[in-house]
């Protein structure tokens, strides 16, 4: 740094510019008549950066203009291009135009809660903060996992209602249907002997004409052995044992499921007195003619398929058909019975009765 000259002969106090000095610069700036170098020619001393830095005082607290014009000399150009006010301003002006760590200015930062992709890094604890607040709460944990829930048995009962109504009866009707097919094919080559069953196995083929039901009969009255396969079971073990239709007295009682499962009685409340229901058998066919219902009654209540059966008009014995089924629908707390009674038992060398050929 040049060192300030000192005062000159005409007194002027240490700091001030002397006597002639301001006249001189004026006039040389001027392009005066002095311009050109010459004896009277008066010089400045050389003035760098740090010496106009020296030479500009603060301004004083209370003292906006001088504030502002100190604010516009340090943000003044220098002639060589570069930040004024020294290596120290520059640096600071260098680090608030590419920030502390190269990143972008901080003015361009954008606030917090911003949709820009420059936002300045969080803290771990900001972080944490903004992860807690993202978190759903107990109350909203709770209401997802009730609605779900929901949703679940909603879905899971729709399938099993599905499965009741839809599913077993297609697989109902194809066992039995298989079984019929089955039981023609062995009357027809001779397989099996007239009177030759086990339990849950078909021996006879079960016509409702009204109804178009078309059905087997087989021995016992087994959910999963019989009634669940679609076909229609014979009351004909133990207590509950009924009479068979070449019986020439007694009560040919039957058992089916309403709904699913083949459903084969449901529609039996339909019958009226002179409805055809045929019993199909490998020697025969026998004839009934539908002679009255019982509406509801207990299922407690095994006097309905007694050999002459209470409630249906019957007082003396004969060759008698019963059909059993549960009542209302979809329920299997009360039973539904129909009574028929023989009129007709033709063998099968003179073909089908009038009630199966129309």
């Amino acid at each position: 740094m040049t060192a300030l000259r000192p005062e000159r002969e005409s007194g002027a106090s240490y700091g001030q510019q002397p006597y002639g000095a301001s006249d001189a610069f004026e006039e040389h700036a001027r392009g005066g008549p002095d311009h050109a170098d010459g004896p009277g020619t008066m010089f400045l001393p050389p003035i760098d950066e740090e010496t106009v830095a020296l030479r500009i005082p603060d301004p004083p607290p209370d003292d906006p203009l001088g504030a502002i014009s100190a604010s516009a000399a340090s943000a003044a150009p220098s002639p060589d291009g570069t930040a004024p006010g020294g290596r120290a301003a520059r640096r600071k002006a260098a680090k608030r135009r590419h920030g502390r760590h190269g990143g972008p200015p901080a003015s361009t930062a954008e606030p917090e809660g911003g949709t820009g992709s420059a936002t300045a890094p969080l803290s771990r604890v900001e972080a944490r903060r903004r992860a807690r607040a993202r978190k759903a709460g107990p109350a909203v944990v709770i209401s997802r996992a009730i609605g779900e829930a929901f949703i679940t048995t909603g879905v899971v009962m729709l399938l099993f209602v599905s499965y009741q109504l839809w599913w077993t009866n297609v697989r109902a009707h194809a066992q039995a249907d298989k079984e019929t097919s089955s039981l023609q094919d062995d009357w027809a080559s001779g397989k099996r002997a007239p009177g030759e069953f086990e339990p849950g196995q078909g021996f006879a083929i079960l016509h409702i004409p009204k109804l178009d039901v078309v059905v087997p009969i087989a021995e016992g009255v087994s959910n999963k052995k019989v009634l669940d396969r679609g076909m229609v079971g014979h009351y004909g073990e133990g207590k509950l044992k009924t009479a068979m239709p070449e019986a020439k007295s007694g009560n040919f009682s039957l058992a089916g499921h309403r709904n699913t499962h083949g459903e084969p009685f449901r529609y039996i409340n339909r019958l009226t007195a002179g409805d055809d229901v045929v019993v199909e058998t490998q020697s025969e066919y026998f004839v009934y003619k539908m002679t009255s219902m019982l509406p509801v009654t207990p299922p407690s209540n095994t006097s309905v398929i007694d050999p002459i059966p209470a409630g249906s008009g019957f007082t003396t014995a004969g060759r008698y058909i019963t059909l059993t089924t549960c009542t209302p629908e979809f329920t299997s707390k009360y039973r539904l019975i129909v009574w028929g009674k023989m009129v007709e038992e033709r063998p099968r060398s003179k073909g089908k009765p009038d009630a199966l050929v129309e």
